[in-house]
């Protein structure tokens, strides 16, 4: 269903309730997404990035409610990425000769998707376009995510269009933050920050610090994914301010994957040693976790305990993936401990620590290595493992 958002600014987005798995299977989005475009209707009108290529006709459905799509004057590509530029050609079809507003790096990219001869107008940050009795304002926000993305900022109504930057995936009934669960909602906006833009910290503080002076006074803030933030807006640019400064709470996850529970009983007894001085953790069981809910709770904890038993001189396969992760979100401010059974060879500890130092996550405990099922003397270095993590976390 269309939404106003504020006088002749439209919702012209999709719902999708369905998705389960994004960005190619690398994203799980538990409570579905939304794929945000937004037009706005002045003496010029525009269009703000489209929807996913599966969803073009419900889109041109929504445009057709406000306007006919042949009277679109401006289109907007602020990142090219599919899920928010897969309709253009759609859309493009019925105004040919539009100009269609990109970055300076967004050119090649949407080119590189549509191979299409559209005419694109390349702008730079504090860049306008009048459209009657507003402007179009551009921040380009190169590496948040991608090397295109870029923000739109409508004076007047005073909307900050931001892309992918505080977004969420999450399918609602309703597009505005105060009319949802707020509980859900930055459940869902610290999971998107934490696997999407972590890498990307340093950025994020700079790209807000450069927006805010810019003092454009911001009543809106429209994402490209999740609702829509009207009710103090400014909240969530404070939270990725938080978050980007990556200062974790003094907590601990324990991620493991066990063969005949040897590991997994190492795993509780490190779990024991932890609460036993006052320090709160979460166990992951990594052969049936979520990794991207796992990567959520890695991000707000200061201490990541891996343990893994030895197959084939290496790690479990399952814990494979979530250690790429830590590598490529480049966590920051972390501390890091590994242990493991065998049978023989056992190479798993060292290969976890080694991976923690590749990451620059100092390792605060000498591992603890079981053979075969750990004993009572193997289970009390474990618990003592997790009361030096304990003390390296409370000392943070």
């Amino acid at each position: 269903m269309v939404t106003e958002i504020t006088k002749g600014v439209y919702w012209v987005g999709v719902v999708d309730w369905g998705l389960r798995l994004f960005h190619g299977h690398e994203l799980s989005t538990h409570r579905g997404s939304t794929y945000n475009s937004y037009l706005i209707v002045d003496d010029k009108i525009v269009l703000v990035d489209t929807v996913w290529g599966p969803f073009r006709d419900r889109l041109m459905e929504n445009i057709r409610e406000v306007v006919d799509p042949t009277k679109i004057d401006i289109v907007v590509a602020n990142h090219s990425e599919t899920d928010h530029s897969g309709g253009l050609p759609a859309v493009m079809r019925h105004i040919p000769n539009a100009p269609v507003v990109v970055s300076s790096h967004g050119e090649e990219s949407v080119e590189g998707h549509y191979h299409q001869p559209w005419k694109f107008r390349k702008v730079k940050t504090g860049e306008k376009i009048n459209i009657g009795k507003n402007d179009l304002v551009f921040v380009e926000a190169p590496m948040l995510h991608w090397p295109d993305s870029m923000f739109t900022y409508l004076t007047g109504e005073n909307i900050l269009m931001p892309n992918d930057a505080f977004g969420q995936h999450y399918a609602t009934a309703f597009r505005f933050n105060d009319e949802v669960n707020p509980e859900e909602l930055y459940e869902e906006a610290i999971k998107y920050y934490a696997n999407i833009l972590t890498p990307f910290s340093n950025l994020v503080l700079k790209k807000i610090e450069e927006v805010l002076a810019l003092n454009l006074p911001v009543q809106i803030i429209a994402p490209s994914h999740g609702v829509i933030w009207r009710k103090d807006p400014l909240q969530i640019v404070k939270k990725y301010q938080e978050w980007a400064a990556q200062v974790p709470e003094k907590s601990a996850v324990i991620l493991f994957d066990t063969m005949w529970h040897g590991t997994q009983r190492m795993a509780e007894a490190i779990g024991d040693g932890l609460g036993a001085e006052g320090v709160s953790y979460k166990l992951f069981h990594m052969a049936v976790s979520d990794r991207n809910d796992v990567v959520t709770e890695i991000f707000k904890a200061k201490a990541i305990i891996i343990g893994s038993p030895t197959l084939n001189q290496g790690i479990l396969p399952t814990l494979a993936p979530i250690l790429d992760d830590i590598r490529g979100l480049k966590f920051q401010n972390k501390v890091g401990a590994a242990f493991g059974t065998y049978g023989w060879s056992g190479e798993a500890v060292k290969l976890i620590e080694e991976q923690f130092q590749r990451c620059k996550i100092p390792v605060v405990a000498q591992g603890v290595r079981a053979k075969w099922q750990p004993k009572t003397a193997a289970l009390a270095e474990c618990a003592q493992l997790g009361r030096i993590v304990a003390g390296a976390v409370k000392s943070a």
